[in-house]
């Protein structure tokens, strides 16, 4: 997640009966999120330009190759992003959690590169291209925000086909456990893939994956809360990856 910035406080007054401008003021990612850099003026003019969106469990934010004119915030939840190969098998590319910009292509003039589907119910901001192309004529300081998010998002990528494309499947489904804590809600919760999801992402069969899952719940690795949540004992596993990575050395 992005650090902390120096965000200058959003008075309920200034406001009162915007929809809008009530949800930044509540929101909980908004020190992390894009608009954290801005001061208060800025976020009284832009308040009306800002769409909010809510989407179900397998909905689609947009579509890969469609043109777009607008980047998100997540503020609650978990997106997943999806692609097609040349055989038309679909693969998950990427995840990313609250307080992620996703849709930074289009500020290049570019269509969206994947499908960008709800893994769970999700909240976000839609910010169209042309007020932070705006913005950024005012503030030194978002050009380097987005600089630095869209350096995240290739580190992202990279993570993606290092650790989870490639090696044992143990150690890949070890790496994914941990890159969903990221995204572990309040109550230590973590949003669990399906089996075929998690083969897609990890590049396994669905079968490789259900039995690797079993066998973290009989060790204890995982502890199922429902059926798409689980809760995990990080200790064990960053111990399992840290031993991985010391007989690999």
């Amino acid at each position: 997640m992005p650090p902390a910035t120096n965000v200058i406080p959003l008075r309920p007054e200034i406001a009162p009966y915007s929809p809008q401008a009530q949800a930044c003021l509540n929101c909980g990612v908004r020190q992390t999120a894009l608009f954290g850099v801005l001061g208060e003026g800025d976020l009284v003019r832009i308040h009306h330009r800002i769409s909010d969106r809510r989407l179900q469990a397998g909905e689609r934010l947009y579509g890969a190759h469609e043109p777009g004119q607008v980047l998100y915030t997540l503020r609650r939840g978990v997106m997943r992003f999806e692609r097609h190969n040349d055989r038309g098998e679909r693969r998950i590319v990427r995840l990313a959690g609250p307080s992620d910009l996703i849709g930074l292509e289009v500020l290049l003039g570019q269509r969206y590169a994947a499908d960008a589907v709800a893994c769970t119910e999700v909240e976000l901001c839609g910010i169209p291209k042309v007020l932070i192309d705006e913005l950024q004529q005012r503030h030194a300081n978002l050009t380097r925000d987005l600089m630095k998010r869209w350096q995240r998002a290739l580190d992202d990528a990279d993570e993606w086909l290092t650790e989870l494309g490639s090696g044992p499947a143990r150690h890949r489904m070890l790496r994914l456990l941990l890159k969903l804590s990221e995204f572990g809600d309040a109550g230590a919760r973590v949003w669990m893939p399906t089996r075929q999801e998690m083969g897609t992402m990890l590049d396994m069969t669905v079968e490789t994956a259900s039995r690797l899952v079993s066998a973290f719940r009989r060790e204890g690795l995982i502890e199922p809360v429902d059926a798409r949540h689980a809760r995990v004992d990080m200790g064990r596993l960053l111990a399992e990856l840290k031993a991985e990575g010391a007989a690999g050395s």
